[in-house]
């Protein structure tokens, strides 16, 4: 093959003329990815156990409000929704609110638009991790609750919630690896994450092989952190005699 492999392009100054080296542009790549993920996996997670509570509540409109939040979410691309609260939402809103949007800072508004496009698509996924938690646990566990007096919310809070997130560590930890993943989608409404700066150093630099390798190694290093990390948790949080244990 004929190519000019060129590692050392990652010190060297950009075309910018600001003093910053192609590896500062990566890292700030790799900055902006880790904010954007572990921000909106809070919003997941907050977002998608309510509604997994809901969709186990004896309350049937609930329910079916929560079913439908998940249905919405999970079989529209994410693709398409991120498109949505970008270009579309703005438009939709109130005049003033849509104009102030629009007048804000482009990072801004790409990191705004992402956050909540990433966070509302894996809530859904974490509402069906959650839903099945609770669904797992005997409906002994609810009865013993009930019948010492709990209120249905005491139940859920200090009963079946705590078992059911120790249960669905595992499918959580899948969860939180691909909001880092999807992540990289953001790149198309021109928020400069990782792959975004990746490809824009091919740009600058053409040196593609380069570019992506260091590309992929930080997400293979961002997932073998999150997964070194989450099996501790899986480790501590273990109840015997259930799954996992």
């Amino acid at each position: 093959m004929d190519y000019q492999w060129n590692w050392a392009m990652f010190s060297q100054e950009t075309a910018m003329g600001d003093g910053s080296t192609y590896w500062s542009w990566m890292w700030s790549g790799l900055q902006v990815t880790l904010t954007l993920a572990l921000s909106a996996w809070l919003l997941a997670l907050v977002l998608g156990s309510l509604m997994g509570v809901l969709r186990t509540a004896p309350v049937k409109w609930l329910s079916r409000v929560a079913t439908a939040y998940v249905e919405v979410l999970r079989n529209i691309p994410l693709l398409v929704q991120l498109f949505v609260w970008y270009f579309i939402v703005p438009e939709l809103l109130p005049l003033s609110w849509g104009n102030a949007i629009k007048q804000m800072p482009p990072l801004v508004q790409q990191f705004g638009a992402a956050f909540i496009c990433l966070g509302l698509f894996t809530s859904a996924r974490v509402c069906e991790q959650v839903r099945a938690g609770i669904q797992s646990l005997p409906v002994g566990q609810t009865q013993a609750a009930l019948a010492l007096g709990l209120s249905l919310p005491q139940t859920y809070r200090h009963v079946l919630l705590p078992m059911a997130f120790r249960l669905v560590v595992p499918p959580l930890t899948s969860e939180l690896l691909n909001i880092f993943k999807n992540s990289a989608v953001c790149s198309t409404i021109g928020l400069l994450e990782l792959t975004a700066q990746g490809r824009q150093l091919v740009d600058y630099t053409a040196q593609p092989y380069e570019s992506f390798i260091a590309v992929t190694l930080m997400y293979v290093a961002i997932n073998i952190v999150v997964m070194a990390l989450m099996h501790q948790l899986e480790r501590k949080l273990r109840v015997p005699g259930y799954l996992g244990s």
